[in-house]
């Protein structure tokens, strides 16, 4: 029933692309007969729009890998730089979360560890939709910020760093078999805001996976058997996307593209001061209005380094001062 429902929805797109189109060219076939130049430029508005939504669609057609359709989760984590890198990192989050929340994605909060003085130290946001992984599995490394520390009495320009990290969300169809054994299982009281029973309680649940050393926590719950639960789910898929990763390394082993979007690898800079300028060290795509950016406005970053991935060609790209 979802394959199917995911069918009929992109016939849909493609039939209402078809008829968006021949609108706008009757549109503009209209105001030529009429010698209306502002109707005209309406059809050819109409045009570009059309133009940029099948770009979309057709890149969100070779979205065909095994999870890709998936909801995913996405960790942010911040770097050394103490309280300036914790800013950082909430700013990412919100980005992540705006861009969600543009294009109709629930978005819920599973885990948040408020910094020292402001910001975060880490947090985990899921994303539940249709192809929600497929869209941001490109996001995870490193991310630079170049800025004049709001922290920073002499108004110095700072660089810091987070890092995010995308894993899907393990469904019913896929079967991750975890020992418990394996792991091992801490319980603590739920950090920043919240009721009495959050704040007295130790209500949040953390797993280590000791053969590979993953960590997940979940506080987002009242409940510590629903965050045991999310947090068990939240293993399972992060040990999930880790084989997807072997498996995409074994298949492209002559690929040197892959190093990009791992951990610890940075892939873009987002650059305040002494210029305005947002640029993707892999794609070279570029942004002179990071406030957008910032604000969610990350299609054309992500439609780039997919269409990049899935071609497999590198790009050389200068770093940015």
């Amino acid at each position: 029933m979802r394959e199917r429902t995911e069918l009929e929805d992109r016939l849909d797109g493609v039939g209402r692309l078809e008829r968006e189109l021949d609108d706008a060219v009757m549109l503009i076939e209209l105001a030529e007969e009429e010698n209306d130049a502002s109707v005209e430029q309406e059809g050819i508005a109409q045009l570009k729009a059309l133009k940029a939504d099948a770009a979309r669609r057709q890149i969100e057609a070779l979205l065909a890998g095994e999870a890709d359709a998936n909801d995913t989760y996405i960790e942010v984590h911040s770097g050394a730089g103490g309280t300036e890198s914790q800013d950082w990192t909430r700013m990412l989050f919100r980005m992540y979360a705006r861009w969600a929340e543009r294009h109709g994605f629930k978005v819920e909060i599973v885990e948040e560890t408020p910094g020292d003085e402001a910001g975060l130290k880490s947090a985990t946001l899921l994303v539940k939709g249709h192809n929600a992984y497929g869209w941001m599995k490109t996001e995870s490394g490193v991310h630079r910020l170049v800025r004049i520390s709001p922290f920073d009495s002499a108004a110095r320009r700072h660089t810091s760093f987070a890092s995010a990290w995308v894993y899907p969300v393990v469904d019913d169809r896929i079967n991750i078999d975890v020992k418990e054994s394996d792991c091992r299982i801490d319980t603590y009281r739920s950090s920043g805001a919240g009721g009495q029973h959050v704040n007295t309680t130790d209500s949040a649940v953390r797993i280590t996976h000791i053969p590979s050393g993953i960590v997940v926590a979940c506080q987002g719950e009242r409940s510590q058997h629903k965050n045991r639960a999310t947090a068990w789910n939240m293993l399972r898929a992060r040990l999930y996307e880790v084989e997807l990763e072997r498996r995409e390394a074994k298949a492209n082993a002559d690929a040197a593209s892959k190093t990009e979007i791992g951990w610890g690898h940075q892939i873009r800079s987002y650059v305040l001061q002494p210029y305005q300028l947002v640029k993707d060290l892999r794609t070279g795509i570029t942004s002179g209005t990071p406030a957008d950016v910032l604000d969610g406005d990350l299609d054309p970053f992500m439609e780039g380094a997919l269409a990049h991935r899935l071609s497999g060609r590198t790009i050389e790209v200068e770093d940015v001062d």
